[in-house]
């Protein structure tokens, strides 16, 4: 019983917990700054998988400050496969089937997913995973 003289299910209990600890870690994964080798500094922002996509896709979202949108294409894509690499790739099996895409985008600021804002500087690309390593997907 709990204090208040309640019956609460220990199942109940064990999934507040976890929730808890998943929210916990969330929170945790945003503080973490990730030295990129442009030597640019981003935190991860959130990770989508509800969205269209060709097939199961999973959207890791990424926020740099110092990104401007006119870097090297080459720095810029060192970076996604970057984050695609030492990111995303090691948390693909804690968040259910191996997706047949992962969407890796880079930006200035936190933005609503699929909400054009012009003063958003962006980029993303497209990866499928093949035994632990990201390749490109060329749109």
């Amino acid at each position: 019983m709990s204090p208040l003289g309640l019956h609460i299910p220990a199942a109940a209990v064990a999934l507040v917990l976890v929730a808890s600890t998943a929210a916990g870690e969330a929170d945790k994964a945003k503080e973490e700054r990730l030295v990129l080798p442009s030597g640019m500094e981003a935190t991860f922002y959130e990770m989508l998988w509800d969205r269209p996509g060709q097939g199961l896709t999973y959207r890791f979202r990424f926020v740099a400050p110092g990104f401007t949108g006119e870097e090297e294409f080459d720095t810029i894509m060192a970076d996604l496969e970057y984050l695609c690499t030492t990111y995303a790739v090691p948390r693909l099996a804690n968040v259910g089937p191996v997706p047949a895409q992962v969407v890796v985008s880079l930006a200035d600021r936190e933005s609503v997913f699929g909400v054009i804002d012009p003063d958003v500087k962006q980029v993303f690309e497209a990866y499928r995973i093949e035994d632990g390593t990201c390749i490109w997907e060329v749109f």
